[in-house]
């Protein structure tokens, strides 16, 4: 088990899971490399960063890239006949974890 940052948030992340995270470069098939880890553990040992751990890194294959849930907001001025909606679908990438070292 390994935790990891990327797109400025934290996954927890085991061998073989499949996480969304924001966009990353890379092809479909691609291999990517995430070397921000801030802790690996098993059941027998861990190792926690300050803040990451050195010499860790988490390998990863590229599934896909696509948009996200569509989020919405309003903008609203009382008394001034002002409304506003927007709506925003981040561009997703999704990554199967190969192997943690």
């Amino acid at each position: 088990m390994a935790i990891i940052k990327t797109g400025g948030k934290q996954y927890k992340v085991n061998v073989g899971d499949k996480i969304k995270v924001e966009k990353l470069e890379g092809k479909e098939g691609s291999e990517v490399s995430f070397k921000e880890v801030l802790f690996v553990g098993s059941e027998k040992e861990i190792k926690i960063g300050m803040p990451l751990v050195k010499g860790a890194k988490v390998e990863g294959k590229i599934l896909k890239t696509a948009k996200g849930k569509k989020v919405t907001g309003i903008k609203f001025k009382a008394k001034k006949r002002y409304k506003v909606k927007f709506g925003h679908r981040q561009t997703m990438t999704e990554v199967e974890i190969v192997a943690i070292s």
